[in-house]
């Protein structure tokens, strides 16, 4: 049997928005992997400040979001666990969960790839899973460069070259603590939970 390939997307996702559908579609179709795992963050290491929504409000968008795509998934183990979420601890209790025969595919921008030498652990976040950059523009990507931080990122690297939705979670967590709509910023399923939740303003 040849190996499965998932993809990893992680992030806080406060909350998931259309540009995040469609970074995991590209990574999807141009890497041919077989499906896309979505893991919510209880709290990032890089993002120390408090979220707008809780970690069970932001997983069940979260799954509202990627329900109608079978290629699809949503692990919640990182908010069942203590804080913060480690990408190397995520990586390892997946592939505990998943077995030898799947091969990992690690979901992150070049704009994060540029400070990857500075992760928690990155030499076995690379032996875990390969690395899925998604291009954003106004950044180029140096791997030789990359490769004098850490030995071997550029072999563990694959460029994805996607569309720019000028979307973020940053922007939209403004404009619902100004009471401005998201409607159409955030996937229809995800959006019928938001509009329900308490939003409190800036």
């Amino acid at each position: 049997m040849p190996a499965r390939r998932l993809g990893v997307f992680g992030g806080t996702f406060d909350p998931i928005h259309i540009g995040h559908l469609v970074v995991a579609q590209e990574a999807l179709e141009r890497l041919a992997l077989d499906r896309i795992l979505f893991v919510p963050a209880r709290v990032s290491p890089l993002k120390r400040g408090m979220t707008l929504f809780t970690p069970e409000q932001r997983v069940e968008m979260v799954r509202a979001a990627v329900a109608p795509d079978p290629r699809f998934d949503v692990s919640a183990l990182d908010v069942e666990r203590p804080a913060p979420s480690y990408t190397v601890d995520t990586l390892r209790l997946l592939a505990e969960q998943h077995g030898p025969d799947t091969q990992f595919h690690f979901i992150l921008g070049v704009d994060a790839l540029l400070t990857f030498g500075y992760w928690y652990r990155p030499e076995e976040i690379i032996r875990l899973a390969r690395l899925a950059v998604i291009s954003r523009p106004g950044y180029a990507l140096d791997l030789e460069e990359l490769d004098r931080v850490l030995p071997g990122l550029s072999a563990a690297t694959d460029l994805v070259e996607t569309m720019h939705i000028g979307v973020s979670s940053t922007e939209i967590r403004r404009r619902l603590q100004e009471g401005a709509s998201v409607r159409y910023l955030v996937p229809e399923p995800a959006w019928a939970l938001l509009s329900g939740y308490e939003i409190s303003p800036a």
